[in-house]
C-alpha cells in the first residue's frame, strides 16, 4: 500500500476520492445558493439563464457541479505530487507520434468498426421487438449537438486523459495487464457517480445531504444488474481501449472506438426507445445500448475483429518500466 501511495497512481486515486469527499461536504452549500438565485427577481440576461436552470435543477446536478469545482480546484495539488514523483521515477510507455494521415485512418477505423457493430446490435435489438422507433425523426441540428458533438468531444478528452494521462501513470507503477485493468476500473467508476434511480435526498440543504447521496452511488454496486450488466460492460470498454493504445503506441485508434460507440449509443437512443416488460429486459439489454448482456457480447464480438485489426496497425512494443 505505501509503494502504491507513493506511486503517480496512488496520487491519481487519493485525488479522486479527495475529490469525492470535498463534493460531498460543499454540494449542500451548492443547492442552497443556486436556489436562493432562483429566487431572486429581475436579473442580467447571464444570470438570469443560470438561475432558471438552478432552479429546474435537483440535488444531484448541484453535486456534479460542485464535484467538477472540486476535482479542479484540487487539480494543481496533484500535478505538484506527480511533477515530484516523476523527479524520482524512470518514464512508463510513451506514445508513438503519427503522420496526420496515419492518425486519420486509425481514427476512422475505430469509428466505422465500433459504431458498425454496434448498429448491428441495434437493428437486431429492433428486430426482436425490444426496441420501437420514436414517432418523430430528430433535425439535422439535434443529431448533430445530441450525437455528433458529444462524440468528437468526450473520445477527444476522455482518451487524452484516462488512456494518455492515467495509463501512462499506471504504467509507471505496474505492468501492463494490471495498468490496463486498473484504469478500466477507474474510468468506469467515475461514469457512474450517481445514486440509483428513485433516489430522494430528504433535505438536500442539510450539511450531510452530499454524504448521503455519495452513499446511494455505492449502493449501486449492490444491485447485481447494475454491476453485471453496466459496470462490467463499460469497464469492458476502458479495457478494450487500454489495449489498443498499448497495441498501436498512440491514441488516435482508441478515439475512434470511442467516438464510434458514442455515436452509435446516442443515435439509437435518438431514434429509437426500448419496450417495456419485453422478454428482452432487463437481462438481455437495458433501456438503452449500454446495458445488458447483449451489448457486453458485442464488446466482446468487437474485441475479436479489434484483434486482427490491430495486427495492420500494432507499433513496436515501447519501454514499459515497472518499478520496484
Amino acid at each position: 500500500m505505501k509503494r502504491f501511495l507513493q506511486s503517480e497512481i496512488g496520487a491519481a486515486v487519493v485525488w479522486v476520492a479527495a475529490s469525492l469527499l470535498l463534493a460531498a461536504v460543499i454540494s449542500p452549500w451548492f443547492y442552497q445558493a443556486g436556489k436562493w438565485l432562483a429566487g431572486q427577481k429581475e436579473l442580467p440576461g447571464l444570470l438570469e439563464w443560470l438561475a432558471s436552470a438552478c432552479g429546474r435543477a435537483k440535488f444531484g446536478r448541484f453535486f456534479d457541479r460542485a464535484l467538477l469545482f472540486s476535482a479542479l480546484l484540487l487539480l494543481p495539488l496533484l500535478f505538484r505530487r506527480i511533477r515530484r514523483l516523476r523527479e524520482t521515477r524512470p518514464p512508463g510507455s510513451e506514445l508513438v507520434p503519427l503522420g496526420w494521415r496515419r492518425a486519420c485512418a486509425q481514427v476512422l477505423t475505430g469509428c466505422v468498426l465500433a459504431g458498425g457493430i454496434l448498429w448491428v446490435l441495434c437493428g437486431f435489438v429492433e428486430w426482436t421487438g425490444a426496441f420501437v422507433d420514436r414517432p418523430s425523426s430528430p433535425s439535422l441540428g439535434r443529431f448533430a449537438s445530441k450525437v455528433l458533438l458529444p462524440a468528437a468531444g468526450a473520445s477527444l478528452v476522455e482518451e487524452w486523459l484516462f488512456r494518455g494521462v492515467l495509463l501512462g501513470l499506471w504504467l509507471r507503477f505496474a505492468r501492463p495487464a494490471a495498468a490496463c485493468l486498473g484504469s478500466s476500473l477507474l474510468f468506469a467508476f467515475l461514469h457512474f457517480i450517481k445514486p440509483p434511480p428513485g433516489t430522494v435526498i430528504a433535505d438536500p440543504s442539510h450539511p450531510l445531504a452530499g454524504i448521503e447521496l455519495l452513499g446511494g452511488v455505492f449502493l449501486n454496486y449492490l444491485d447485481p444488474r447494475f454491476f453485471i450488466g453496466d459496470f462490467i460492460s463499460l469497464t469492458a470498454v476502458g479495457l478494450i481501449l487500454a489495449w489498443a493504445r498499448l497495441r498501436t503506441g498512440a491514441l488516435w485508434f482508441s478515439i475512434g472506438l470511442h467516438a464510434g460507440w458514442i455515436m452509435g449509443f446516442k443515435a439509437s437512443s435518438l431514434l429509437y426507445r426500448d419496450v417495456p416488460g419485453h422478454p428482452l429486459h432487463p437481462w438481455g439489454v437495458g433501456d438503452s445500448l449500454r446495458s445488458g448482456m447483449l451489448p457486453l457480447l458485442t464488446l466482446i464480438v468487437t474485441a475479436g475483429v479489434c484483434h486482427f485489426v490491430l495486427k495492420r496497425l500494432a507499433a513496436p512494443q515501447p519501454r514499459i518500466t515497472v518499478t520496484t
